[in-house]
C-alpha cells in the first residue's frame, strides 16, 4: 500500500474536490504540484482551525440566505394576487403570451425586491383570468403566487 499525506485544498479541483476539503493524495503529486502551484496547504492544526472557521461562516451566510428566502415567501404570500395588464384581441386571447418576465416584473413593482425571471416557471398563458407561477427563491424554498391577467 503507497504512503499518502493529508493536504487542504485552498482551490476547486475536479478530480480531488472543492476548496477546505482534507484530501489524502500521493506524496509526489503534493510536493511537485499542489504544494507549489498553491493549489493546496500542508494539514496542521492552525490549518483545520481556518477550515473550520471558514466552514462555520459559509454556514451562517448560507442560513441568512434561506430566512431572507422565508421571508420574501411570506411577503409574497400576504399580498396574495399580482395583476398584469396585456392587450387583448376582439376574441379575448391575447396578443402574445404571459412570459416570465411580465410575473417578475409585477412581483418587482409590488414588493420593491428584484427577482430573476430565470427562477419563475409560468404556465402557457393565452387567455385571461387567474394562473399560477412558481418561484424558486433558495435551493430549499420555493413559492406559488397567484396571477390575474386583465386587459
Amino acid at each position: 500500500m503507497a504512503k499518502r499525506i493529508q493536504v487542504a485544498l485552498t482551490e476547486s479541483i475536479a478530480s480531488l474536490g472543492k476548496e477546505g476539503d482534507l484530501v489524502e493524495v500521493a506524496p509526489g503529486y503534493a510536493r511537485n504540484f499542489l504544494l507549489p502551484y498553491g493549489k493546496a496547504m500542508n494539514v496542521t492544526p492552525a490549518v483545520l482551525k481556518q477550515i473550520e472557521r471558514k466552514k462555520e461562516k459559509e454556514k451562517i451566510a448560507a442560513d441568512k440566505l434561506k430566512q431572507e428566502a422565508l421571508d420574501f415567501q411570506t411577503a409574497l404570500s400576504t399580498i396574495g394576487r399580482f395583476t398584469i395588464k396585456k392587450q387583448v384581441g376582439e376574441d379575448g386571447v391575447l396578443f402574445g403570451t404571459v412570459t416570465n418576465g411580465d410575473v417578475a416584473e409585477a412581483i418587482e413593482a409590488a414588493t420593491k425586491k428584484e427577482i430573476d425571471r430565470r427562477n419563475i416557471t409560468v404556465p402557457d398563458i393565452h387567455n385571461l383570468g387567474s394562473f399560477t407561477a412558481k418561484i424558486k427563491l433558495h435551493a430549499e424554498v420555493n413559492a406559488e403566487v397567484n396571477i390575474e391577467v386583465t386587459s
